[in-house]
């Protein structure tokens, strides 16, 4: 079992007992361990770590649980950082969900002008981290989650020495709704993503053994004019269809970009709206939880469910322990891993992961059908990384108007100069007019 220290920067976030509650599945892989949950707020704190500690007590784990609001002191001789963080909260992210689309264009987490806001509040903070670990614990190994993870680990890659990698689901959460619209059993199917996070596209794709392409045009012949299967089941099965991959589910903003705009202006509320009416439920359920002597998490009443982030938990456990595995992780594409993309650009591959790190395992090229858009947005990441890490507001329009997303230079720059007014308070100097 591999004994660390590992601070989780995010540690009072709404998805942190979840995550607590994974980290503990795993106790006895990290049995003998220290961490430290590290977060602006106090009491959002103190509720998480109870849960933790009593949750860790109850299974027989020697795993001690501490939580600090002094990122200095909860970084001094780390062996892991776990970052998992939202500046500027729910909050900016309804943000950068409405002021895209008062100028006609998508607003959304991860992709587009909102997810560049994410980036530019994000790389910010992470910055900060970076010089801190410097100092209290150089040898520090980061394994990210904080969004748009693609874009933060181009500019740590770009920039600095750290270690880093960042991980998603999607990889193995993508497939399995549109092989369930086309009626096929997931079990039976092999299928393997690449690209850059978020954006990703299957380039193995077999049916006990074959390809899977005859039994997806099947399928859609079946359910195209089916009236009881979902709109957007429809809409995923006919991409993968149309375009010979099983595509990333944010693909849907890119190939029915008209249908999610208009759905998204006749919404009451944007998605940010509704989790923030959810928020403080979460919290009455997380403070009940953290008063009883054996907590419990209700998925239905926890942000994300209770195993959030486990892929980051598994790598950091494969990697400390030595124990090899198959995941999907983002990283530079040493070697030219994933052919027709630059070796510095980070991508996210399936990776045989072990004490040695995480390797890529040779990779397929993409589709020439869906080659072109991926690269843009492979670009597009670059250009953001260097705005957010060093850039001027001429960097971030330039990065702006290369994303698929924004129509013109003029919209790139009115959006821009709109965007970061509304968060001048996390942005410096140099990114403002």
């Amino acid at each position: 079992m591999a004994r660390i220290k590992l601070a989780y920067v995010g540690g009072g976030s709404s998805r942190a007992a979840g995550t607590m509650a994974s980290f503990l599945h795993h106790g006895a892989e990290f049995d003998g361990s220290e961490v430290v949950l590290i977060d602006l707020d106090p009491d959002h704190l103190e509720i998480v770590r109870a849960i933790a500690e009593k949750t860790a007590r109850n299974a027989g784990l020697d795993i001690t649980i501490s939580a600090t609001t002094d990122q200095r002191a909860g970084l001094t001789d780390v062996d892991a950082v776990l970052t998992s963080f939202r500046p500027g909260g729910f909050e900016m992210r309804l943000q950068d969900e409405l002021i895209p689309m008062r100028h006609g264009v998508i607003g959304q987490e991860t992709q587009g002008p909102g997810g560049f806001m994410m980036a530019l509040r994000s790389i910010e903070i992470t910055r900060g981290i970076l010089a801190t670990l410097d100092e209290v614990a150089p040898k520090a190994r980061i394994f990210n989650y904080t969004n748009p993870v693609n874009i933060v680990s181009q500019a740590v890659s770009d920039n600095t020495d750290t270690f880093i990698y960042s991980m998603c689901e999607g990889a193995m959460i993508f497939p399995p709704p549109i092989l369930a619209t086309a009626g096929l059993d997931p079990d039976r199917a092999e299928i393997l993503m690449a690209g850059v996070n978020h954006n990703i596209w299957s380039t193995t794709h077999t049916y006990d053994r074959a390809d899977i392409m005859p039994l997806l045009d099947e399928a859609w012949e079946r359910v195209k004019d089916d009236p009881s299967v979902d709109v957007w089941d429809k809409r995923m099965l006919h991409l993968a269809v149309a375009m010979r991959s099983i595509p990333s589910d944010y693909f849907r903003y890119y190939y029915f970009a008209e249908e999610c705009f208009r759905e998204a202006q006749a919404q009451r509320l944007t998605r940010a709206g509704a989790i923030l009416q959810d928020i403080p439920n979460y919290w009455k359920h997380y403070e009940e939880q953290a008063a009883s002597e054996d907590p419990q998490l209700d998925p239905a009443r926890s942000r994300g469910g209770i195993h959030e982030l486990e892929l980051a938990i598994d790598v950091m456990s494969a990697y400390y322990n030595d124990a090899p595995v198959r995941l999907p992780v983002n990283l530079p594409n040493a070697g030219g891993a994933l052919p027709g993309f630059d070796e510095d650009t980070v991508v996210e591959v399936w990776c045989d992961v072990d004490g040695t790190g995480a390797h890529p395992i040779p990779q397929n090229p993409l589709p020439h059908s869906v080659r072109g858009i991926t690269q843009t947005l492979a670009e597009y990441q670059r250009l953001a990384a260097i705005a957010a890490w060093n850039g001027t507001r001429a960097d971030a329009v330039r990065a702006l108007v290369a994303h698929p997303f924004v129509p013109t230079l003029a919209v790139a720059e009115e959006l821009y100069d709109d965007l970061a007014y509304a968060n001048r308070r996390y942005l410096p100097e140099r990114l403002l007019r």
